[in-house]
């Protein structure tokens, strides 16, 4: 893929030439390895991207076999479906735990590519130094392995792919894994056009250079002529804190700025105190701070204490915890906007006072429209006593600071998940929900997944550019403080960040089930405004005469409607009899044919997103979308949005063979599940300035079974409601 090579002047006149074209167009959204390249535009309000975690989580909500080798479906016994796509996207992550599942498939656009790890010759022996194969197309910061992840192999190489994407294992024992890809709207600024990744072509060596370093290492130093070309200032003093007092460490005011680094180093022997402070900044005069988080897990870690002599208790990309020269020093480099004024503060909650706490902060000037940025946010939440049954809600925009719409994306999470070294609260799942949908668009395996390991890393500590696991010991029996009891685990997301128009909600299942009793402290990172840029315009229910009458919904072919009672997919429906999830009752239609129906926008839009809720019991549901215009109620010629397809079932194949070379099992899991709610963008050269469009939707069955020789099931269109969402500019 082509590589845009960056300044920081070229950026800021990047900045000059979107903001001309005027406050309706959306800024540029950087595509591939420019997602990297343009580190410097993480702030950058996402317009017309959706991102997903699909993963081999058991899809009935317990824990099987640690949520590994649910597959899709089987087209062979070497190409197990973990992730099956539709449309133009790009796959920015995937995780497996060691070597398990390898080779893996790559198809994108039909083109099948082979995806090894070096164990996979002889996988009873593993390779101590294990890499990616072909080396050169998948190299070092790129991925890792579990040689230097503790138990699990990642791959940041973006994938990207015209029309569609799947991930097909070749071996099935212990095959877990999850993965992030992003699709896109037909009409999308993107930063160059997407071309399907041809397996021939090694990352630009500048983006490998780039993510071997981390932190102030990412500026140029200050005094430099490309600091001072970038137009950095640079502020640095020092501040002591009484007990239970607070100092404001500096204040910008008069004008829009860019904080691009917030830096503090302490006496090492003050390190742990420290790290127990409180970090607020508050930007523009907002009534409540968007960063307010202790220290330590702030920039990373659970606590500032290390149990041996390393020199980075995190290095990661966005932050480093550095110990040199007697100090503990810390650095964060996300690029943080604000449009008049930004105030940093300290607060001292213990009884011991501080004193020789050194600062630095460095900022540009902000050229380009505020509005198309999102103010950082660090929310910090306690979890003493998490409740049976219940995920732990580390987010939810909608009671977050001001409460209401937030546009904008999800960036990582540091997360405390033990104060007493156990690590088998690991076990639970990810689960990421924006934009009132009640399906997680990001779904995972495990908690340690998330911060980039596997099997718990087996206890021993990692920090990489985007994943780790910095504090904590091994066993309980080698603490020699309480500190070393603290476990502590990071995630950071660049190139696979998550978007969200309205709210995002990002909760955590703590342990396998639910039932962990550990005490969590959690900070989620994400870019916000407060308001939306994507609006609910129209709802069509499906069963219901009077919505159906007034959309002009047909489908000739359709069945009467019909009562489903079941569940959407969440964790466990019941903990110790409990009723946690209980089923409801919804009624929907389903069809071999064509529907169509007219949805409201806003004529501002800039696309507009449908999302359909369904019955997940019909597999592989695919339809080709049309879209016309609807003028003063006549209906125009209608013209191809694209396919809408979704893989899968709420019946999925199990197979975990006890041997790494074992023949791939068939046994079916049937998930009590059927609802399920789905996404498709429409372009916005065919919505813009509409108030309504008309939807057709033409089924195209695919006649793939479970597994080869197994018969195909029903197979239907799924309608239960649609809700049509516009796409709007920030503002």
């Amino acid at each position: 893929m082509t590589i845009r090579n960056h300044s920081f002047r070229q950026c800021a006149l990047l900045l000059v030439t979107v903001a001309s074209l005027g406050a309706a167009e959306p800024p540029v959204i950087p595509v591939g390895l420019d997602a990297y390249q343009r580190w410097d535009h993480w702030a950058d309000q996402r317009i017309g991207v959706r991102a997903y975690l699909r993963s081999t989580y058991d899809r009935a909500g317990g824990n099987e076999r640690a949520d590994a080798s649910h597959f899709l479906y089987q087209l062979d016994d070497d190409r197990n479906v973990t992730l099956d796509v539709e449309g133009g996207g790009v796959l920015y992550f995937a995780r497996y735990n060691h070597w398990h599942g390898s080779p893996w498939h790559y198809e994108v656009d039909g083109t099948d590519h082979l995806v090894q790890e070096t164990s996979t010759a002889d996988p009873k022996h593993p390779a101590p130094e294990s890499v990616f194969l072909p080396a050169a197309l998948f190299p070092n910061p790129l991925t890792w392995t579990w040689a230097q992840t503790h138990g699990a192999d990642l791959m940041w190489v973006p994938i990207p792919f015209e029309r569609s994407f799947r991930m097909m294992y070749g071996r099935t024992c212990y095959g877990t894994g999850y993965y992030i890809y992003q699709q896109f709207a037909g009409s999308a600024p993107l930063s160059q056009p997407l071309r399907g990744w041809d397996g021939a072509t090694p990352p630009a060596a500048d983006v490998l250079d780039l993510l071997k370093r981390s932190g102030p290492e990412l500026l140029p130093p200050p005094g430099s002529i490309a600091a001072e070309n970038a137009e950095l200032e640079t502020r640095h003093g020092q501040v002591a804190l009484a007990a239970h007092a607070a100092a404001v460490v500096t204040e910008y005011t008069g004008g829009a700025r860019l904080l691009r680094a917030l830096q503090f180093s302490a006496p090492i022997a003050d390190a742990i105190d420290f790290g127990k402070l409180r970090l607020r900044v508050t930007w523009d005069g907002a009534a409540q701070p968007s960063i307010d988080a202790p220290v330590a897990l702030f920039f990373g870690a659970g606590t500032l204490h290390r149990h041996d002599n390393r020199e980075y208790l995190v290095k990661a990309f966005p932050m480093q915890i550095c110990y040199t020269g007697g100090q503990v020093q810390l650095a964060c480099v996300f690029p943080m906007p604000f449009a008049q004024s930004a105030r940093i503060e300290l607060v001292n909650v213990s009884d011991r006072a501080l004193t020789n706490l050194a600062w630095t902060t460095r900022t540009m000037p902000l050229t380009g429209p505020i509005e198309q940025t999102g103010y950082f946010h660090a929310t910090y939440r306690d979890h003493p006593e998490p409740v049976p049954g219940e995920d732990l809600v580390l987010l939810d925009t909608a009671a977050t600071e001001s409460g209401g719409d937030w546009s904008g994306h999800f960036v990582g999470n540091s997360w405390i998940f033990s104060h007493d070294g156990n690590l088998g609260t690991l076990e639970g799942d990810p689960r990421f929900f924006f934009d009132d949908s009640q399906t997680p668009q990001g779904q995972g395996t495990g908690t340690e997944e998330w911060g980039g390991g596997g099997d718990y890393w087996g206890g021993l500590n990692m920090t990489l550019p985007f994943a780790g696991h910095p504090c904590g010991v091994r066993q309980v029996v080698d603490a020699k403080s309480r500190e070393d009891l603290i476990e502590s685990a990071y995630r950071f997301l660049l190139a696979d960040l998550m978007p969200f128009g309205k709210r995002a909600v990002i909760r955590l299942e703590h342990g396998g089930e639910n039932q962990s009793t550990e005490h969590y402290e959690t900070v989620t990172y994400w870019y916000g405004r407060n308001h939306a840029t994507l609006q609910l315009t129209d709802t069509l229910k499906i069963g219901d005469t009077g919505s159906e009458s007034a959309h002009g919904y047909t489908s000739p072919a359709a069945s009467p409607s019909y009562a489903i009672e079941s569940r959407y997919e969440w964790g466990p429906d019941t903990i110790k009899d409990r009723v946690i999830y209980p089923a409801h009752t919804d009624t929907g239609r389903k069809t071999a044919g064509t529907s169509e129906f007219t949805v409201k926008l806003d004529p501002a839009n800039l696309g507009a997103l449908l999302r359909r809720k369904l019955d997940y019991q019909f597999p592989n549901q695919r339809a080709e979308v049309f879209v016309a215009r609807v003028t003063a109620g006549r209906i125009g010629e209608f013209k191809p949005a694209g396919i809408w397809f979704l893989a899968g079932s709420n019946t999925c194949i199990f197979s975990t063979p006890a041997d790494e070379l074992g023949a791939p099992w068939h046994e079916l899991r049937v998930s009590n599940r059927r609802f399920r709610d789905d996404e498709f963008l429409i372009p916005r050269s065919l919505t813009e300035g509409c108030s309504e469009i008309r939807v057709r939707v033409r089924f195209t069955p695919v006649e793939t079974p479970l597994f080869p020789g197994h018969p195909l099931p029903e197979l239907a269109w799924s309608e239960i409601r649609y809700d049509a969402y516009s796409i709007l500019a920030p503002r």
